[in-house]
């Protein structure tokens, strides 16, 4: 199976890397110097620097070459950005082969998860077809060949295990799901909860904090996610509490990254302007309580994270109005 992956930012460039370690594979990059850099060096300098990549992968900075004869399409563009880069493959894309997303987050707009953003833009394409790669994933981990898993979600479970195969490694474990719904949702909306996790370590928290934090967070998560259509035991599985797990104790998470400056009391422009790779929890936040809105969920956790973000309330503030809520029964919104 022929593998092209669009987008070469850190987890885009570690899963080439991954196919590449076992056959040929494609890897787009959208500036023409970062293409070269990874063909010459075997090196991406701007995402992960220090890593050496596997002499199977080509990058390019044609879409259209990048994609020639793939069998499987893996996207790893950004929400934000990912409708218009497949908009522009739209003519190129056959309407039965395999695509995967590895963006998490939802358009901020439509409020579609990327799995429902692909089906808008390829109406024509088989839907059983279009899933995504999630997981317990930091990419530099994965590609210093440290053990990790993941879960390919997608409703064709010919195609999911056929795509299983090319990823899995002595080091990197692959399941398959069919709940795309869950899986996809879970991966969304656990960037909001690294924020809180990582405005948590800032302010000085210790692991009774987090151990309460992400717990919650995983009670908040499964109740819209299951809301939206995904299956309680997803949550309770790689692609929810593994995911959730990683990216909310992980100083490598972006999105903790940013809710550690929050908590040190730093401003969330100056974070950012830090960062050259986007932490999708601060564009999805929005659309995440859009969602549970239209639900009728209730998200906590992610209200006073919204509010830090974009109403420049204190870290301090949010964490009192969490801890001052009307006491409730645990399992209140999921049992």
């Amino acid at each position: 199976m022929r593998v092209s992956v669009i987008g070469a930012g850190s987890w885009g460039t570690a899963v080439a890397n991954l196919v590449g370690a076992k056959q040929p594979v494609s890897l787009w990059a959208r500036r023409s110097e970062l293409s070269a850099a990874i063909n010459e060096k075997r090196e991406n300098p701007d995402y992960l620097p220090g890593y050496r990549l596997a002499p199977n992968i080509t990058a390019h900075s044609d879409l259209a070459t990048a994609i020639a004869d793939a069998d499987a399409l893996v996207m790893g563009v950004p929400s934000h950005g990912y409708r218009s880069v497949l908009e522009s493959l739209r003519a190129e894309i056959g309407s039965d082969i395999p695509i995967l997303s590895l963006a998490k987050g939802v358009e901020r707009e439509s409020l579609m998860r990327m799995t429902e953003v692909t089906a808008d833009v390829l109406p024509d394409h088989n839907p059983n077809r279009i899933g995504v790669l999630t997981g317990p994933n930091l990419a530099k981990e994965i590609v210093a060949g440290q053990p990790a898993a993941t879960v390919i979600a997608m409703k064709d479970t010919a195609a999911a295990v056929e795509l299983q195969q090319v990823f899995m490694s002595s080091r990197f474990r692959v399941y398959t799901n069919d709940d795309v719904i869950g899986s996809e949702s879970a991966g969304a909306l656990k960037n909001v909860m690294a924020i809180a996790a990582g405005m948590a370590h800032g302010l000085g928290f210790g692991d009774n904090t987090m151990a309460t934090l992400i717990t919650r967070a995983l009670a908040e998560l499964t109740r819209l996610g299951v809301a939206m259509g995904g299956r309680p035991l997803t949550f309770a599985g790689l692609a929810g509490m593994g995911d959730l797990i990683a990216t909310c104790m992980s100083s490598q998470s972006r999105n903790h990254t940013v809710g550690f400056g929050l908590g040190q009391g730093k401003k969330l422009d100056d974070i950012i302007s830090e960062m050259n790779q986007v932490a999708e929890g601060v564009k999805s936040t929005p659309g995440i309580l859009a969602l549970a809105d239209r639900h009728g969920i209730e998200m906590p956790i992610s209200t006073q994270v919204a509010r830090v973000l974009y109403e420049g309330a204190e870290p301090l503030e949010a964490v009192s109005n969490l801890m001052a809520r009307e006491a409730k029964p645990e399992m209140h919104g999921i049992a």
